[in-house]
C-alpha cells in the first residue's frame, strides 16, 4: 500500500453533499479525481512541449490519434453525427 498523508479539504455543502450521494468512499473518490487531474495536467505539458519542439500537429496527426482513442481514423463532426 502506497504511504498517504492526511490533509483537509475545504469543499462546498452542495458538493460534499453530491459526493456523498456517489460513494461512501470519500477518500478514495477524491483521490481518484486528484490524480485524473495529475495526469490530465501532466499529458497537457507534454503535449505542449511536444509542440514547442516540433511544431504544430497536423490533421493527419490528430485523426491517427482521434482513432486510437475513440476506434475511428475519421473523427464525427456535428453534422456527421446527427
Amino acid at each position: 500500500m502506497p504511504s498517504t498523508t492526511r490533509i483537509t479539504a475545504t469543499l462546498p455543502t452542495d458538493h460534499v453533499a453530491e459526493l456523498r450521494k456517489l460513494t461512501d468512499d470519500v477518500s478514495g473518490h477524491v483521490t481518484e479525481a486528484v490524480a485524473r487531474q495529475i495526469r490530465h495536467q501532466l499529458l497537457g505539458d507534454d503535449l505542449r512541449r511536444h509542440e514547442e519542439e516540433h511544431g504544430p500537429f497536423t490533421g493527419g496527426e490528430l485523426a491517427e490519434a482521434h482513432g486510437k482513442i475513440f476506434g475511428s481514423t475519421s473523427p464525427s463532426t456535428g453534422a456527421d453525427a446527427a
